[in-house]
C-alpha cells in the first residue's frame, strides 16, 4: 500500500473504530499520531498496540470541536514528525446507537442537531483547516471521514446524527471538488453498525440479530472490517478515488 513512513493523523483513536483504523495503518508501517479527548489509558493503549503491530504511533490529546486546540495539535505533530500525509477524521460527538431509546422526532431540538453537526462537520473542519496548508506545499495528501450508511439507509431513524453524517458527506465533496488541483484527496467511508463499540455496546441482541438476517454477509461490522477500506483510501491504491464514499456494512446497502 505504500505507507511506510506516511505520517497519519487518526482523530478518536483510543478505541473503537478509530483504534481499529490507527492499528492498521500502524502494521502497514505508518507512523501514527493517535488523538484523543480525555482517556489517557486507553489512549496509551492503543500506542502499545501500535508499536505491537511493527509502526510507531504517540498520543496527541486534544478536543477536535476547539479549533485552538486542534491547531496546537497539528503543529506539535509537523515539528515531531516533519508534516501529515494522511488524516481519518472519525471522532465525533458520543452517541448511543439504542433503536428502542432513540429520541424520537418530535422530541429532538434542533440544538441537538447544532450538536452534532458541531461534533461530525465541525470537528473536520477545524482538522482540514489546520493540516491543508503544509498538504498544499507539499502538493498532496489524503483525508478520509468516516461517515454511516444510515445516510442511504435510515434502518433506524437516528435523526440528529444521521442528518449531521450526511452533512459531512457534502462537506467532504466539496472539499474533493477543490482540493483535487492541488494533489490533495478528500474520501468517505460510510459503516454499518459496528459492534462492539461504546456506541453500540447497548444495542439489544435481538436488534442485532435482525440486522444481521437483513444483511447479505450475514453478519455486523467489526471495527476492524472498518479499516482495510479506510486504508485503501488513503493509499496509492485509491490514487484516483476523490469524492467518493465507500459503504462497509456488509451489502446492506448496495449501489
Amino acid at each position: 500500500m505504500n505507507l511506510r513512513g506516511k505520517v497519519v493523523l487518526v482523530t478518536g483513536a483510543s478505541r473503537g473504530i478509530g483504534a481499529a483504523i490507527a492499528k492498521a495503518f500502524a502494521r502497514e508501517g505508518a507512523l501514527v499520531a493517535i488523538n484523543y479527548l480525555s482517556n489517557d489509558a486507553a489512549a496509551a493503549q492503543t500506542v502499545a498496540e501500535c508499536v505491537a503491530a511493527g509502526g510507531d504511533a504517540w498520543s496527541v490529546r486534544a478536543d477536535v470541536g476547539s479549533s485552538d486546540a486542534v491547531r496546537e495539535m497539528v503543529d506539535s505533530i509537523v515539528l515531531e514528525a516533519g508534516g501529515i500525509d494522511v488524516v481519518v477524521n472519525n471522532a465525533f460527538k458520543p452517541y448511543a446507537f439504542d433503536p428502542e431509546r432513540r429520541r424520537r422526532f418530535d422530541d429532538v431540538t434542533l440544538g441537538d442537531y447544532r450538536s452534532q453537526f458541531d461534533g461530525a462537520v465541525g470537528g473536520a473542519f477545524n482538522v482540514c483547516q489546520a493540516v491543508l496548508p503544509q498538504m498544499r506545499k507539499r502538493a498532496r495528501g489524503s483525508i478520509v471521514n468516516v461517515v454511516t450508511n444510515l445516510v442511504e439507509n435510515p434502518v433506524v431513524p437516528y435523526h440528529d446524527y444521521t442528518t449531521a453524517k450526511a452533512a459531512l458527506i457534502a462537506f467532504s465533496r466539496n472539499l474533493a471538488s477543490e482540493l483535487g488541483p492541488a494533489g490533495i484527496r478528500v474520501n468517505c467511508v460510510a459503516p454499518g453498525l459496528v459492534y462492539p463499540t461504546q456506541g453500540s455496546e447497548n444495542t439489544k441482541e435481538s436488534f442485532r440479530e435482525s440486522l444481521m438476517a437483513a444483511t447479505p454477509l450475514r453478519r455486523l461490522a467489526r471495527p476492524e472490517d472498518v479499516a482495510g477500506p479506510v486504508l485503501f483510501l488513503a493509499s496509492d491504491l485509491g490514487g484516483f478515488m476523490t469524492g467518493q464514499t465507500l459503504t462497509v456494512d456488509g451489502g446492506l446497502v448496495m449501489r
